[in-house]
């Protein structure tokens, strides 16, 4: 008997297994991490390792309350935040429930529905959960704190739940989050992965009514985060501050790097964050795997319902020109 059943979702960050692939030394703007991350001293005590983490993660928890000033009872935490979002979609999606979710955007949204049995919106207005993710990924696009007000009370006016993932609003502008909404109508994703560049340590967390957390909490596996994440998410928590310097970093190299690839001939959406989608005007594939030939990997949108799209991430001023330097040899 066939089942249709969905395939994965396709991703960036490729780097390490292109390299251990083909031997070659990739520049990997694939993967969208802060080019100028906090510097994180931090270590594990090897005692921890002898032992089971503390599955209710009360210690990392109450950093994160005390720096977002919310209760811990309202925080969840996750291997990653895929992780969470598979297992807020299972919480919040099962029993024929619906979602809205607007392309282009992060595939995993609408694959975790999916694999919870929820079937497509056609509107905000008539979905259990609507998915934003902001700022959007691959777009860039940022909506204001007003907006993402507007789409709560929507979510709210029905009794359903507005998802906003902001994996990358510590890299745009973190005054247009709403962390600081306690709202029954509105769970909130945060990552450690792009702002801190530490995609190895999968290091998730999220924001939630009590009921809803709870309810997360018991779903997601047990120990789901390592000592080894949890120590590194407990230093790089003293560091938030720090981003200050990423963003205008970011914001500098982003409008360098833009201008440069509109030069060539190509264009560039408005961004808000530390990667640009180019629209190449051609197909997308063929494209990437040239630039794959002079060293550089980017991420063809292809999946993203974007063919003739890649995007690319901002990092030094250095590495932008080399991949500037493939652009121009690609596309003559």
């Amino acid at each position: 008997m066939a089942v249709d059943f969905p395939k994965p979702v396709v991703h960036g960050g490729t780097g390490k297994r292109e390299r251990e692939k083909t031997g070659k030394n990739l520049l990997d703007f694939s993967a969208s991490l802060n080019p100028l991350p906090p510097r994180v001293a931090w270590s594990c005590d090897p005692g921890d390792l002898a032992s089971y983490p503390d599955n209710d993660y009360c210690q990392l928890k109450e950093r994160v309350a005390d720096i977002f000033h919310r209760d811990p009872e309202e925080i969840c935490v996750g291997n990653g935040s895929i992780e969470l979002i598979r297992v807020f979609c299972a919480v919040a999606l099962s029993g024929k429930k619906t979602c809205y979710i607007r392309p282009p955007t992060f595939g995993e949204y609408d694959l975790s529905a999916r694999l919870a049995g929820a079937s497509a919106a056609k509107s905000p207005q008539t979905a259990d959960v609507t998915f934003v993710c902001n700022p959007n990924n691959p777009t860039g696009e940022l909506c204001s704190r007003p907006e993402m007000l507007s789409h709560i009370r929507t979510a709210a006016s029905r009794g359903g739940i507005l998802f906003a993932d902001e994996a990358f609003i510590e890299l745009a502008d973190p005054v247009q989050s709403v962390v600081g909404e306690p709202k029954d109508s509105l769970f909130v994703l945060r990552s450690l992965t792009k702002c801190f560049a530490v995609p190895g340590i999968r290091f998730g967390y999220g924001f939630g009514n009590p009921e809803l957390v709870a309810k997360i909490e018991t779903a997601r596996p047990p120990w789901s985060i390592n000592a080894y994440a949890e120590a590194f998410a407990l230093a790089a928590f003293s560091h938030m501050d720090d981003l200050d310097a990423s963003r205008a970093y970011i914001h500098r190299e982003r409008e360098h790097l833009r201008q440069k690839i509109q030069d060539l001939g190509l264009q560039c959406r408005p961004s808000s964050v530390n990667y640009l989608l180019v629209d190449c005007a051609r197909d997308a594939g063929p494209l990437s795997a040239a630039l794959e030939s002079h060293g550089i990997l980017v991420r063809d949108c292809t999946s993203f319902g974007l063919p003739a799209a890649i995007r690319v991430a901002v990092r030094t001023r250095e590495e932008n020109a080399l991949l500037v330097e493939a652009l121009s040899a690609c596309v003559r």
